[in-house]
């Protein structure tokens, strides 16, 4: 499990440095960024844990996670000048930090005997995509997965190969390739621009008055 949890802590690193993009740009003040950090970081992983009776969340018993976060926070908020040379890092880290969240989110189901397909993909998507919800709520902007992004059928794809493969391979290496899995389509759908459609509405325009 130690190259997992090397992949967890990159996860959610960029997952920190992400919700304090969106804290600065919306200039909020230090513990605002931070906080937003965090959310966007462990967000998913409290909520998953929360909904299947996982009390205290894991986020709570570990504080490392915690540490990450706000040092990841703090980062971006010192070098924010810099981040833009780290892009296509934090693409990557994002990516892993999907896929991750998505296999532990998934295998927890799974450990706690809730074995049912939907609610297995349920938990690996909550996991993946819920910090980002969160922090794009707090921040009052429409949430990123909703816009035509594929980033959530990312999460769904890996969760659904960890799912038919956990009963068939090692557990370990379910949890791999569903990490793979979604690294994969989320990587892939970036560097080719795929983007599901967006129905676009005709914006009718009032007619002009003429100046007598």
């Amino acid at each position: 499990m130690a190259v997992i949890n090397v992949f967890v802590f990159i996860g959610i690193i960029a997952a920190g440095i992400s919700g304090a993009l969106v804290g600065i740009k919306k200039q909020l003040d230090l513990f605002g960024i931070v906080c937003l950090a965090v959310a966007t970081a462990l967000g998913g992983g409290i909520v998953r844990d929360l909904l299947i009776g996982n009390v205290p969340p894991v986020s709570f018993k570990d504080p490392s996670y915690f540490i990450a976060s706000v040092t990841a926070a703090l980062f971006t908020w010192l070098f924010y000048n810099k981040t833009d040379k780290l892009k296509n890092i934090i693409m990557v880290s994002d990516a892993i930090g999907l896929g991750v969240f998505t296999a532990l989110g998934a295998n927890t189901a799974l450990t706690h005997d809730m074995d049912e397909p939907f609610i297995v993909i349920s938990m690996g998507l909550i996991t993946g995509i819920g910090g980002g919800v969160l922090r794009d709520v707090f921040s009052k902007e429409i949430p990123f997965v909703f816009r035509k992004e594929i980033y959530a059928i990312a999460s769904i794809l890996g969760s659904i190969s960890l799912y038919t493969t956990y009963n068939h391979v090692p557990h370990i290496l379910s949890l791999y390739i569903c990490l793979f899995v979604t690294f994969v389509v989320r990587v892939v759908s970036v560097v080719y621009n795929f983007n599901f459609p967006v129905f676009k509405t005709k914006i009718e325009t009032a007619p002009k008055k003429v100046v007598q």
